[in-house]
């Protein structure tokens, strides 16, 4: 009997009864000021498990790819990149990417684009088959240029081992990268590595971190930093990363997720737990806004006045709607009471149906979405 080998189980008949719950409760109870959405002006009819734009609107896809081995059923997704005019070409093939004998099989989670728009970070979740039979899980980051050729990082492969949410640096040779500290994915710690040659290193050596965010344009990242005893608060952290100098934006009162930059890099949102993001001005650190969402994945408007928000955690398929965001307010130490939380009504977008991934791109027109099921990648005008 042949062996089955996948790194992400995907039950369809579960996400289609979900599909049909939701419609029957979107039939039952009419959405306040749902947004109408006319037919996509993109789709890419394939089974797409990740995508990312370009600085200049191009889109890099992974398509999941099955094939078989005398003992398994593998997957090994392609990428594809669509310029923006909707030509598309496959600039790698997955069946031919081999590591070592060991059999293998993964897909890929996100794409980064390095800030000329040449090169592409890859970050692959895969599963091994060792000599015994067991099956080890890792996360790789896969190094790419905008042809499909492998960049080779110094002496080494074009792969980083062990590494999470990497990105470019604005000289496109160096990248950053989120090595675990504490499992399962709980602290982290900086490494770079620079593809004209040189060892990897760590950055900020000792330091252990929650989460972060690159500040686009710069050498900059914004990080939650917490003592790898968990004991300490978080604390929000802007961060050199070439100069390895850092300074303390605030300490927070709690921190679940979610650090996400507004497109304008003046304001930061996170999550302080399971239902309630707060949103804080960079330029005045002491200005905060509360407000209750629910928990899941968002992303600024291009005004920042609002979010659109998947109420589901990554990788699982949640409907849109839209969070309006409170003015901020300035607080003092001396300030005994707790910040008000504001509490918007949700503007759902397509009558509750529901997406697994989205996108806004980067100039705010278009907003690109994967539904559940087929997966296909279909882009829309973003909803004003």
């Amino acid at each position: 009997m042949m062996n089955w080998l996948f790194p992400c189980c995907q039950i369809r008949s579960r996400h289609l009864l979900f599909v049909l719950i939701v419609l029957a409760w979107s039939g039952c109870a009419a959405p306040l000021r749902a947004q109408e959405l006319d037919k996509p002006v993109q789709n890419i009819d394939e089974d797409i498990t990740a995508f990312g734009y370009a600085p200049d609107g191009r889109i890099a896809y992974a398509v999941n790819r099955p094939f078989k081995t005398k003992q398994y059923d593998l997957e090994h997704d392609d990428i594809w990149i669509q310029d923006a005019g909707g030509k598309r070409r496959r600039i790698f093939i997955g069946e031919k990417f081999q590591r070592g004998a060991a059999p293998f099989t993964y897909s890929v989670n996100s794409f980064r684009w390095s800030p000329n728009g040449h090169l592409l970070l890859a970050e692959l979740f895969t599963t091994t088959v060792e000599e015994t039979g067991k099956t080890v899980d890792s996360t790789m980051t896969l190094v790419l240029d905008e042809n499909g050729k492998e960049v080779h990082l110094g002496a080494s492969d074009n792969v980083i081992k062990d590494a999470a949410d990497a990105s470019w640096l604005i000289d496109n040779a160096t990248i950053i990268y989120l090595s675990e500290v504490l499992k399962p994915k709980i602290l982290f710690s900086f490494h770079y590595v620079n593809r004209t040659g040189g060892p990897p290193g760590p950055v900020f050596e000792g330091r252990t971190f929650l989460d972060s965010v690159p500040v686009p344009g710069s050498n900059v990242a914004l990080a939650v930093e917490r003592d790898r005893n968990l004991s300490g608060p978080p604390r929000l952290q802007r961060l050199e990363l070439l100069a390895q100098d850092d300074h303390e934006l605030a300490t927070l009162e709690g921190y679940d997720g979610g650090l996400y930059l507004s497109p304008s890099g003046t304001k930061i949102a996170y999550y302080l737990d399971r239902e309630v993001l707060e949103i804080r001005d960079l330029t005045n650190p002491t200005r905060t806004a509360r407000v209750r969402a629910g928990y899941g994945v968002f992303r600024w408007a291009p005004d920042e006045s609002r979010f659109l928000l998947k109420r589901s955690v990554e990788k699982k398929s949640g409907d849109l709607v839209w969070i309006d965001l409170p003015p901020l307010t300035a607080r003092s130490a001396a300030d005994k009471e707790p910040p008000l939380v504001a509490q918007p009504t949700p503007i759902p977008l397509f009558h509750g149906l529901t997406f697994r991934e989205f996108a806004i791109s980067p100039d705010g027109r278009s907003l690109a979405v994967i539904a559940p099921g087929r997966r296909n990648l279909a882009v829309y005008p973003l909803p004003r």
